[in-house]
């Protein structure tokens, strides 16, 4: 098992720049441990969202639901989400409270439990589809809407992120169009997708 880093603190989250949060998470560690089995993967592709003006945010505007609500909370905390029903989804809350921002996480490269991650995505070889999409990846680690508000940063809960010791630099950091959000009008267009340029665990 790799060593243990530093536990990303609260304050990491609560910034009020969600773009520079979502590029700054790439390279950290997201870790799972669930019935005392570990999953760790190193991020590598993210997306970030905000209430103001931005129309594939599902707090856009402010619109509070039952299912966004927990995007109002401080910085820190997690929402899932399902997708088409099927797909768990996995963010991070950002900035301060009342104000509805998160960052998709939707790519990791695996670091360890790889055996446990196959397991659970019912495949047999290690291959980019382990964890290389948002639904993929919380398959892999376990990640359910259960898990929709949790405190990323207060221990010990069974997910929580850990500084990475391979965190690229900025040259190294791609910016594009988010996926999936045509919907969104102009906003589709926002380079607000990060990635880290030629991983091969991206998305696409």
């Amino acid at each position: 098992m790799p060593q243990p880093q530093k536990r990303i603190p609260k304050s990491f989250f609560t910034r009020s720049d969600v773009l520079q949060v979502s590029r700054e998470l790439l390279g950290q560690h997201l870790i799972t441990e669930i019935d005392g089995q570990r999953t760790i993967g190193r991020i590598v592709e993210t997306e970030a969202y905000h209430q103001d003006g931005d129309k594939a945010c599902h707090a856009y505007s402010g619109r509070r639901t039952k299912r966004t609500e927990v995007m109002f909370m401080e910085g820190g905390h997690a929402y899932v989400y399902l997708c088409y029903g099927i797909h768990h989804l996995f963010n991070i809350v950002t900035g301060k409270a009342d104000v509805g921002s998160a960052v998709l996480i939707r790519a990791l490269e695996p670091v360890h439990g790889q055996p446990l991650m196959l397991e659970r995505r019912g495949m047999e070889r290690l291959e980019k589809r382990l964890t290389a999409g948002p639904g993929t990846l919380a398959q892999a680690m376990g990640i359910t809407k259960a898990w929709t508000g949790t405190d990323l940063t207060d221990p010990p809960g069974p997910i929580w992120l850990e500084y990475g010791d391979q965190i690229p630099p900025a040259e190294n950091i791609a910016e594009s169009a988010r996926i999936g959000v045509g919907y969104a009008g102009e906003c589709a267009q926002w380079p607000w997708r990060f990635t880290i340029a030629g991983n091969p665990w991206l998305s696409r």
